[in-house]
């Protein structure tokens, strides 16, 4: 086996345990002062918290081994591209099915549907996020091949956003905030955030360090927007009958 593909997990594994094991000490002392749960309840959460371990430790050094490396390689030869257009479908498009396949918002629609028993259906939820991200990279291309100021974008977009609270059901406002979180999780901030930087990289002037970033809260502000849009809908349809 490649020893390369497990250089640095013994560090990364350090880092994942940092990380979870203050929420296990916390678990613990609630056991100890308040819950007292028998062995046969307490085995399934502690095989959860092995498995959370052992996925984020693999996860990351995935990150690290694959989604970063690609991610700068693909933006770099995108950047290289006579057609510099092609950009904006192709960041809709990666965009879309990113933050489709993002499990911070599949657990989030979950939750919402569960919630609402069933009014706010998952996947109505889901391609609302899921277009409003594709969207959100689209205009982030934009912004990268003329070069203009991501406050253009970022100050009017959270405008907008308060004025469109005024019109949308309270439960809505709280979901799209949350959306604005979970939309920019791993898989955006891995691999579509690195092929930023690689397409900043090669295109005329721009500079990777401040042209490559900034997407990440565009892709931050879209789904509050594309959530707010349909709870003013939903809000209409309520009038109306």
């Amino acid at each position: 086996m490649n020893s390369h593909l497990f250089q640095g997990f013994g560090q990364t594994m350090l880092e994942v345990g940092a990380a979870l094991t203050p929420l296990l000490f916390l678990f613990l002392i609630f056991q100890v002062q308040l819950f007292r749960l028998s062995i046969k309840k307490i085995l399934p959460i502690m095989t959860g918290f092995l498995f959370t371990f052992l996925g984020l430790s693999l996860f990351l050094q995935g990150v690290y081994l694959g989604f970063l490396p690609i991610g700068r390689l693909i933006g770099a030869e995108l950047g290289t591209y006579d057609f510099i257009w092609l950009l904006l479908p192709i960041g809709f498009l990666l965009g879309f099915v990113a933050t489709y396949a993002e499990p911070a918002v599949n657990v989030l629609i979950h939750q919402v549907e569960r919630a609402s028993r069933g009014y706010i259906p998952q996947k109505l939820l889901l391609y609302t996020i899921s277009i409003g991200v594709g969207l959100s990279v689209a205009v982030a291309m934009l912004r990268l091949i003329i070069g203009i100021s991501l406050w253009v974008f970022i100050l009017p977009g959270y405008i907008a956003a308060f004025l469109m609270m005024r019109h949308s059901p309270r439960a809505f406002i709280s979901i799209a905030f949350d959306a604005g979180g979970v939309a920019t999780g791993p898989m955006t901030a891995t691999f579509i955030l690195s092929m930023f930087v690689g397409i900043a990289g090669e295109i005329g002037e721009t500079n990777p360090l401040l042209d490559g970033f900034g997407m990440v809260a565009l892709v931050a502000l879209a789904p509050i927007l594309s959530v707010l849009t349909l709870g003013i809908l939903f809000g209409r349809k309520e009038r109306a009958h």
